[in-house]
Order: structure tokens, then C-alpha cells, then sequence
């Protein structure tokens, strides 16, 4: 495998996260990553074979109607060491991905889309003057990041995460995993940790794999709420006299009380004269701003908690808006508006939307913290914490104490329950690689029958 400079062509440089920018990876934590241990990860419990099993979605060979040649047309990119970057890498099988990740030691890998050609060999298509290298099949993912949340947390910034802030995340996958599931009707779904502070979604089903970039985009914007950017005061405009079925399930089901409950004790968003200025200006009516405004400039120093004062600006907020928006239409979603504004989910809509878009695999291990990239069970979400994800370095501890005996390849995954990865393996399994793959047998078959029934036909006729 020969090692690339990046492409600079348009699209086809699509990726979720930018590259490193030093001539070296910049380690935060160098107890938590260095590249022996890397070599050690990606010899011994990256799970090659059940990310292969993942990406051939059933063509494995075994059935009349399997595309045999359907993994070898997947797209992966490799970020090595001193900001190496390979695109376009593919591999007949799960041996040859195994062989180069173990030469390579990727500091991250991406997955891009199926192409209608070998990825490898598209530069003989094009010098052959055939057109023909094009996404033709990739998962409908989503990329969610705490850092586009950080003007409405007070408890970090920028890549930092912690218990307070990170159920913004939380929120998030509830209400798109939700939304997807009952308004798309998808059901395989695969919720994955970035390393470091988001998550990432990816929707497996036929039909989300199919989707052109047309469709994709809608599905983006289905989605959309925020119209503004950090210089507006408004960053929400909900249409209308009521909400839209979805954002109302999502309001009354995750978003209100999750605002109301465990966002103001952790942030105490209306606690000082900074805090709730911003949410001061989110409101139209001037007259109501000052009125607000002199209420709570003018109150007497309390004993009450920032936690308790919070709260209680807020339902003073309700209580003087909900008496006034008879008289002014625009105040009438004002409420909603501010909760939206605070915990709805701030996707990045882009990667969404082109095929092309490459987004990093599950099971990687993030750079800057040594992290895994484990899977988040997104009917449990509210037990997952980013700070106890296993690192590198407590994984090696874990090889070199005896601790471990999983064999990550073995299908029977001895002792994975009591290893740090085994647990999010064996649910990767379970939960999310098993129920996907009985799909796509079904799909397969059901296609192959009907492809000889058409051929059936037309000898009869």
C-alpha cells in the first residue's frame, strides 16, 4: 500500500472532523496514547471481523444473490502518524482490512461510501475516459458536537466535556433515535461515541443506504430548527401557531422537562445578569425584557441556591409570557422557543447530506484522549458516561495484567462482560450487528426470488 497526499478536488474531501494541523499529532494525554500501544490495540482487540460482517451487509459469499464484490467497493481513509493522509483505500476482504490497518496503524480511520468501482482502481476508470466511479450506496449518517452547544453551557468549552454538559448529548440521541424510528420507520441504528465530546449516528436500514443525496438532504432538513447564527439573539424561529407533530413529541417527551429538570441544575441558566440577558433578548417584546429585567435587578439578595433562583426566574418568564401573548401573536411560541434554543439537538447538517461524506469507524481510538469510539445503547443513554469510556492505556493494563482473555475475533466473546471492551462488543453484536445482518439475508433472498421469477417469465413468454 502506497501512502497519498490528500486529493483537493471539490467533494471528494468531504470529512467529519479536520485533519491535524501539526506536523505531529499534538497528544494531550501521553499516559493515554502513544503508538505502541496503537499497535498493540489494532493487534489484538480491534474487531476486524465484526466491522467486515457490518460493511458487507450480508453479501458474504454464501448466498446465489450476494454481491461478492460489494465490500472490496467500500471506501475507507487512513490518518496516519505526521498527518499522512490515505483516501480511497479499499480491500477485498476482511484479512486484506486487517493486513493494512496492522501495517499502518491508523491514528483514526474514516468509512466513506460504496462506489460503483473499486475505490483502488478508479484512476484507470477515469484514464479510460468511462465516468463511472460514483457513491452508488452509504448509511445515512448524523454528527453531533458538543462544542456548537457552547453558548448555552456554562461548565466547558471547546473539546472539554463533563457530567454537567454532556447530557446535551444524551437529549440529542433520544430525540433523533426516536424520530428516525417513528417517523422514518428505520430500525437498525447504531449510536457510537466520537472519543472526545459528540457522537455519531449511523441509520443501516436498505432503504437509508439507497438514499440519494437529494433525499438525504430532506432528511437534513427535516430536522432543521436553527435559522440563525451566534450573532443572532434568536437562533430558533418556530413557525406557526403550534408545533409540528415531531418537534411537539420531542417537546413534551425529552426537551421541556429535561430543560426545567436536570439543564437548570446543572447549568443554572438565569443564575446571574449574564446568563439570563441571552435569554432576555430571545424575547420580542422590549416591554417585557425590561419588565423581566427590573424584576430581577431589583430583587433582594436571596438564600436560595443559583439552582433555586433559577428555576424561579424561569417560571416567572412562563407566568408573564403566557399572560401577554394574547395581545402580541409574536410572543405565542416564545416559551418553546427558549427550550429549543437550549436543548434541541444542533446537528451538522452537511455531513448528512452527500453520499460522500466519510465519518469516523466505531472502535477507533481517539488521539487526543486515548479513547474508544464504543457504541452507546441509545435505549439506555442516560447511563453512558464519555469520562469511564476505557482508554488505550487502560486497556494495555488490562492485556498486560492477564485481566483480558477475550478473543475479540471468537464468536462466542469468552469473559466479555468482565473485560473494559468486551461489554460494548458483545452490544455491537446484539443489539445492533445480529438483528442487521437476519435483515439483509431476508433482503437478499427476497430479492434473488424475485429476480428468477422475473427470468421465469420472460422464458415463458
Amino acid at each position: 500500500m502506497t501512502r497519498e497526499e490528500p486529493e483537493t478536488r471539490g467533494e471528494d474531501m468531504m470529512i467529519d472532523a479536520p485533519k491535524f494541523t501539526n506536523p505531529k499529532p499534538r497528544i494531550e494525554n501521553p499516559d493515554e496514547f502513544n503508538v505502541h500501544y496503537l499497535r498493540i490495540y489494532y493487534g489484538k482487540l480491534f474487531p476486524y471481523t465484526d466491522i467486515h460482517k457490518w460493511l458487507s451487509y450480508g453479501h458474504d459469499g454464501k448466498h446465489p444473490g450476494c454481491d461478492e464484490f460489494y465490500f472490496g467497493r467500500r471506501e475507507f481513509s487512513f490518518t496516519l502518524e505526521n498527518d499522512v493522509y490515505l483516501r480511497y483505500k479499499s480491500f477485498k476482504n476482511a484479512s486484506a482490512m486487517e493486513d493494512a490497518i496492522k501495517v499502518n496503524f491508523p491514528y483514526k480511520i474514516d468509512i466513506g461510501a460504496v462506489y460503483s468501482v473499486d475505490p483502488d482502481k478508479r484512476h484507470a476508470y477515469a484514464q479510460s475516459g468511462t465516468n463511472v466511479f460514483t457513491p452508488v450506496e452509504r448509511e445515512l449518517v448524523f454528527d453531533i458536537d458538543i462544542t456548537d452547544y457552547d453558548d448555552v453551557r456554562y461548565c466547558c468549552s471547546g473539546a472539554d466535556v463533563c457530567s454537567k454538559c454532556w447530557p446535551l448529548m444524551t437529549v440529542a440521541i433520544k430525540v433523533i433515535d426516536t424520530s428516525l424510528r417513528e417517523d422514518f420507520g428505520f430500525k437498525h441504528i447504531l449510536w457510537v461515541f466520537s472519543g472526545r465530546r459528540g457522537v455519531h449516528c449511523w441509520v443501516c436500514d436498505v432503504k437509508a443506504r439507497r438514499l440519494t443525496n437529494e433525499q438525504r438532504s430532506a432528511v437534513a432538513e427535516y430536522f432543521r430548527v436553527y435559522k440563525g447564527n451566534e450573532n443572532n439573539a434568536r437562533k430558533v424561529a418556530l413557525m406557526g401557531h403550534s408545533l409540528h407533530p415531531f418537534l411537539a413529541r420531542s417537546y413534551v417527551d425529552f426537551l421541556k422537562d429535561f430543560f426545567e429538570g436536570e439543564l437548570q441544575a446543572n447549568q443554572s441558566i438565569f443564575s446571574s445578569k449574564e446568563k439570563y440577558e441571552k435569554i432576555l433578548e430571545m424575547i420580542s417584546d422590549e416591554d417585557i425584557q425590561l419588565e423581566l429585567r427590573e424584576k430581577w435587578e431589583n430583587a433582594a439578595r436571596s438564600s436560595l441556591s443559583e439552582e433555586a433562583t433559577s428555576l424561579a426566574r424561569w417560571e416567572q418568564l412562563k407566568n408573564t409570557l403566557y399572560s401577554k401573548k394574547q395581545k402580541a401573536p409574536s410572543l405565542r411560541m416564545c416559551v418553546e422557543e427558549i427550550v429549543f434554543t437550549f436543548t434541541y439537538p444542533r446537528i451538522d447538517l452537511e455531513v448528512s447530506k452527500q453520499m460522500n461524506h466519510l465519518l469516523k469507524a466505531p472502535f477507533c481510538v481517539h488521539p487526543k484522549t486515548g479513547r474508544v469510539c464504543v457504541p452507546i445503547d441509545p435505549n439506555n443513554c442516560d447511563e453512558f458516561d464519555p469520562l469511564a469510556v476505557p482508554t488505550l492505556s487502560q486497556l494495555i493494563e488490562e492485556i498486560n495484567s492477564g485481566g483480558s482473555k477475550m478473543d475479540v475475533d471468537d464468536d462466542d466473546v469468552p469473559d466479555s462482560d468482565t473485560s473494559l471492551l468486551g461489554k460494548s462488543i458483545k452490544f455491537f453484536r446484539s443489539s445492533f450487528l445480529e438483528p442487521l445482518l437476519k435483515s439483509c439475508k431476508e433482503e437478499i433472498e427476497s430479492s434473488y426470488k424475485s429476480k428468477i421469477g422475473k427470468s421465469k417469465d420472460s422464458f415463458s413468454w
